[in-house]
């Protein structure tokens, strides 16, 4: 018989796909046939000629399942989904049907499934097949992915739960994730006090980890559609900072800290020269991970060989400043199947942050 556990979550970017990849790899010690599915993909990726789901393309790549993918992604929703299904031109059934088909055929192949939900319970409403209703239809336990604090978290918890429970489906655990390494203890006391009379466990999560937050440079270079000059060692770069070069000189470098990325206008010659010159030190190499160089104004030609010659990682755009910070604050880095480091360290900090024993004996 298949064991599954159906992972939910309290809102986007909780770490769904960090705990699908954790169990996982603690799974395959003791079980012999590991499996995932996502059963609908809101974010498609084009891979071995279809489009999947890019969390499924991650899980395939990890634990070498690509012979699985059209079975771990059976249905990847397009943009005109949503306006098909209210025009009555897709019928929700055939999707659910779908979706059964792929989830029956990897029960019979697995010991351990994880079926991974997509952002909060009530996504896929609109083709009334959301995280909870989805669950109920699988038989599939849950496990809630939330976040580290306490109010705001008990909050998010109870009002995905209620839909939850208007769906027949069974929450048993509740995974708060992303916790402040020194509060964890606190913050867990309170949340399991919280939740003490419901029946449902609360087990500790990931702490915080800024390796796993931040963007590479090439993550940074797809997410602004720009080129990335740049070797492909330092191309895989964790950036920690974020900085806009718009200070005196002297202020820019001042400000500095662990692998920061900056934004310079294209006008900036003292700034670009005086970066691309600090490149050469191993102390500021460290520090600097990178340039977006903005602006409509060509670079000179001797910076251009100055920057060349430092072999400093940049990309050109002509938006502006702002529109470049905006792009990046905005957005949340996705773990994808070529960020190694962040998937080994994924790996390594499963196996002493994760109590798979007790996830595994309440599933």
């Amino acid at each position: 018989m298949c064991k599954k556990i159906f992972i939910a979550a309290t809102d986007q970017h909780c770490g769904k796909t960090t705990t699908s990849l954790s169990l996982l790899h603690l799974a395959r010690r003791k079980y012999q046939r590991i499996g995932f599915i996502k059963p609908f993909g809101p974010k498609r990726i084009s891979c071995r000629g279809r489009d999947v789901d890019v969390d499924a393309a991650l899980i395939a790549h990890v634990f070498d399942m690509d012979k699985d993918l059209s079975l771990m992604s059976p249905v990847v929703l397009q943009p005109q989904t949503t306006r098909d299904v209210l025009d009555g031109k897709i019928d929700p059934q055939l999707y659910l049907e779908q979706i059964y088909r792929a989830t029956a055929a990897l029960e019979d192949k697995c010991d351990f499934l994880i079926i991974e939900g997509a952002g909060h319970a009530g996504v896929g409403s609109v083709i009334g097949l959301n995280n909870a209703q989805l669950a109920k239809r699988l038989n599939a336990p849950v496990l809630m992915v939330a976040g580290g604090g306490i109010g705001n978290v008990i909050d998010a918890i109870n009002l995905n739960l209620a839909l939850f429970r208007e769906a027949g489906a069974e929450v048993r655990v509740v995974l708060p994730n992303k916790l402040l390494k020194e509060k964890r203890d606190t913050t867990l006391h309170y949340l399991r006090l919280a939740f003490k009379e419901s029946g449902i466990r609360v087990i500790g999560g990931f702490n915080y980890s800024p390796i796993l937050a931040n963007p590479t440079l090439k993550y940074l270079s797809e997410l602004l559609k720009l080129e990335l000059h740049a070797a492909p060692e330092d191309a895989r770069r964790i950036t920690h900072h974020f900085q806009l070069g718009a200070a005196s000189t002297q202020r820019v470098i001042d400000k500095l800290l662990d692998s920061t990325l900056l934004v310079v206008t294209s006008s900036r010659d003292e700034v670009l020269v005086m970066l691309a010159t600090l490149y050469h030190l191993p102390e500021y190499q460290a520090k600097i991970a990178g340039l977006v160089i903005s602006g409509v104004a060509p670079v000179a030609d001797i910076v251009q060989r100055v920057l060349d010659d430092a072999g400093i990682p940049y990309m050109r755009s002509t938006n502006t400043m702002a529109k470049i910070y905006t792009t990046i604050i905005e957005d949340v880095a996705k773990i994808r199947a070529d960020d190694e480091e962040k998937i080994a360290l994924i790996q390594q900090l499963a196996e002493s942050e994760l109590d798979f024993e007790t996830i595994d004996r309440l599933f």
